[in-house]
């Protein structure tokens, strides 16, 4: 006889043990999309970056300052985390031995270097943030400086808000100048090996209140500099005697603090590099790399490409004429290039 015909009036009694719940081996909380919202994290600054590990600086220049080693927050994996980020982290941030902190976010940044693997890649490399220098570090000779690789770091530079510098190493192996004439008219400082411009107080002085990114191709004598300015022992390579190229002795970016007379001061040292894509910048801040040439742009017709078929360009007849000197005919040229190489990126995005 089935419970119906017990009557309608009878009580009805559920025994709770019959009812059957989906076990939850983990034995956690349900999921949720909220997240803490960690009042309690303390801004520390991003030193290096190791195999999904950070270091970080907590209370930087404070009575408390510690190095403490931090992984990163779930909700943050698909978010770069580089040098000279401002992050947010909780946890054990004592920074005894075996501890571990937690970065749980990152502070707006002021400023971000970029580049990418060449010049049709769309793919952005973030190199560092937050820096407000960029010290361009290139050798005399051996290897011999390449007057388009230092363009391009300019153009990078300028594209990112960063003030650039020059330091000319091995300038007693060969005489700078030649090379050196291509930037006349750039706003941009030089420091000279060998020279009154290059004790090691003057760059110093330069660095003093700045978080200054330190750049260049390898074997040109940019980790010796980092040794000699900050006192660390970074390694220090050598260049092929057959193929005139550096060996790369600086596996990823870390920043090291520059303490000196006129103050204290950030270094953060990178890669050497042979190359520096700029296909994430956007192609109209390629002429503010070119201080002289974009002052006579104002005088060229609206919508000057300033390339060699260009009608009436201002710049092109202030070269011919001579008026920006004899190394603006070089610096043209190298403008030309850049500017060419971005033509046709735009054009295959057309196409594509």
């Amino acid at each position: 006889m089935s419970w119906l015909d017990d009557g309608a009036d009878d009580e009805l009694e559920f025994d709770e043990s019959s009812v059957r719940v989906r076990p939850n081996p983990k034995a956690n909380r349900p999921r949720t999309k909220r997240r803490p919202a960690h009042a309690d994290a303390q801004i520390a600054r991003v030193l290096g970056v190791d195999r999904g590990r950070y270091t970080v600086l907590v209370d930087e220049d404070g009575p408390e300052e510690r190095r403490v080693l931090a992984t990163r927050a779930r909700e943050l994996r698909k978010q770069p985390i580089v040098n000279g980020d401002r992050a947010r982290v909780v946890g054990d941030l004592s920074g005894a031995e075996g501890t571990l902190g937690r970065i749980v976010g990152i502070e707006e940044r002021t400023s971000l270097l970029r580049r990418s693997a060449d010049d049709t890649d769309q793919v952005e490399r973030v190199i560092v943030a937050n820096a407000d220098q960029m010290l361009i570090v290139v050798a005399a000779a051996d290897p011999e400086p390449r007057e388009r690789l230092v363009d391009r770091y300019l153009v990078a530079a300028l594209d990112a808000g960063i003030r650039p510098l020059l330091v000319v190493t091995k300038t007693d192996l060969a005489d700078p100048s030649e090379f050196l004439s291509h930037f006349e008219g750039v706003d941009l400082r030089v420091f000279r090996s060998g020279h009154e411009d290059m004790p090691l107080e003057r760059i110093g002085a330069a660095l003093a209140g700045h978080s200054t990114v330190f750049v260049g191709h390898s074997g040109v004598g940019k980790s010796t500099l980092v040794n000699a300015l900050t006192g660390s022992e970074r390694a220090i390579g050598h260049v092929n005697e057959v193929t005139g190229r550096g060996r790369h002795t600086s596996s990823s970016a870390v920043s090291l603090r520059y303490r000196g007379p006129a103050g204290s001061g950030w270094v953060i040292d990178t890669p050497g590099v042979r190359s520096f894509g700029l296909g994430h910048v956007d192609p109209a801040n390629v002429l503010a790399a070119f201080t002289d040439l974009a002052e006579i742009a104002e005088e060229c017709p609206r919508g000057c490409t300033h390339l060699p078929d260009a009608p009436d360009c201002a710049i092109i007849e202030a070269v011919a004429s001579g008026r920006l000197g004899p190394g603006a005919a070089a610096r043209l040229d190298s403008l030309q290039r850049l500017l060419t190489t971005f033509r046709a990126i735009e054009r295959s995005r057309l196409e594509g």
